[in-house]
């Protein structure tokens, strides 16, 4: 079965309350089982366990008097809140907080309500912090979440049912949402075959799954197998953190590159012409199945809801955009550079 068919039949089975589908077999997962203690001893050791606060303002050199800054908040996992780096600007959102303010030329607020060790079935919890203040909803939600589905084995129509409902509720709410899907665990340094396999399959296929559920919805995505993908592969010691697991710096420098063109097209700040499909780069309307499916495969590819249906139901624009540079930003009294204990 095509990986667009799976990936449809798991959003389908998410929306309308199926059972799990699941990615390998119950006896395959099994024999697995010596393989994957032993991936774990590896994988983790030398974190830290605290997390970069990096709440506050950024870009304050933009501001203009009775004009409120950009809110930007950060959902999801360890990867959203930037578990693994020692200095609150190496963190994804202050890394996406800089960016988007030297864009929009504003000031920019960063919250991240992320939880390290979180599943997606957590993102009912944090979507309420977001909106427990009606008057301070976000301009726009990143959400990063799905590598802790697979290696928990939440089944992907779970999944995908609470990363749905999220976006649905924070655009209803008014935030724009951009949403990493989930990077390919198939590359982390210390799984070995046969799991490094069946772990770049799952992977894959949940995050073309969170694709069509999050685009339905409303929602933009970017494929972040970037974030533990080909350039993590061929330089794991530059590009994974001390624990063999979360990025360094420099990796989610790289993730942070891939996403901002997206938030700052999702708030209208990208340059108009650049929002036509470009056929010499390969962009165009797709079936929103096919759209997620070659974004799984295809690092940092945008998908963006496009028209609401087609002879083969919703379709959805690919975009392959130019990545933006995003540089560590410089201490602002007005941000916060401490650390706390990741829960």
């Amino acid at each position: 079965m095509s990986r667009a068919r799976v990936a449809r039949r798991i959003a389908a089975g998410a929306a309308y309350g199926g059972g799990g589908i699941g990615l390998a077999g119950a006896a395959a997962m099994g024999l697995l089982l010596a393989e994957v203690q032993l991936a774990r001893r590896h994988v983790g050791n030398g974190s830290s366990g605290r997390v970069p606060v990096a709440d506050g303002l950024y870009g304050t050199a933009y501001t203009v008097p009775d004009e409120p800054p950009l809110r930007l908040t950060m959902l999801g996992d360890s990867t959203a809140a930037g578990q693994g780096v020692h200095r609150a600007g190496q963190t994804p959102g202050a890394l996406l907080a800089s960016g988007l303010s030297a864009v929009a030329e504003r000031p920019v607020e960063l919250h991240n309500v992320a939880l390290p060790g979180a599943t997606s079935d957590d993102l009912d919890r944090q979507v309420a912090l977001v909106l427990a203040n009606p008057a301070l909803v976000p301009d726009i939600c990143v959400i990063m979440i799905g590598a802790n589905d697979v290696t928990h084995r939440m089944p992907p129509t779970r999944s995908v049912r609470h990363l749905s409902a999220a976006v649905r509720r924070l655009r209803t709410a008014g935030a724009e949402v951009v949403v990493g899907t989930c990077p390919d665990l198939g590359t982390v340094e210390r799984v070995q075959q046969p799991l490094r396999w069946l772990a770049r399959r799952a992977s894959r296929q949940l995050a073309a799954a969170q694709t069509i559920g999050a685009v339905e919805q409303g929602g933009r995505t970017v494929s972040l197998g970037d974030l533990l993908g080909p350039e993590f592969e061929a330089n794991p010691r530059e590009l994974f953190g001390p624990d063999n697991f979360h990025p360094s710096a420099e990796g989610y420098a790289t993730a942070a590159m891939a996403v901002l063109p997206t938030v700052c097209a999702a708030l209208g700040l990208w340059p108009a012409e650049e929002e036509r499909p470009d056929v010499s780069r390969r962009e165009g309307f797709l079936p929103v199945a096919r759209a997620a499916a070659e974004a799984a495969s295809e690092p940092g590819t945008e998908v963006t809801a496009a028209m609401p249906t087609g002879p083969r139901g919703p379709w959805a624009l690919l975009k392959r955009r130019r990545r933006r540079r995003v540089h560590e930003p410089a201490p602002e009294p007005s941000s916060v550079s401490s650390t706390q204990p990741a829960p």
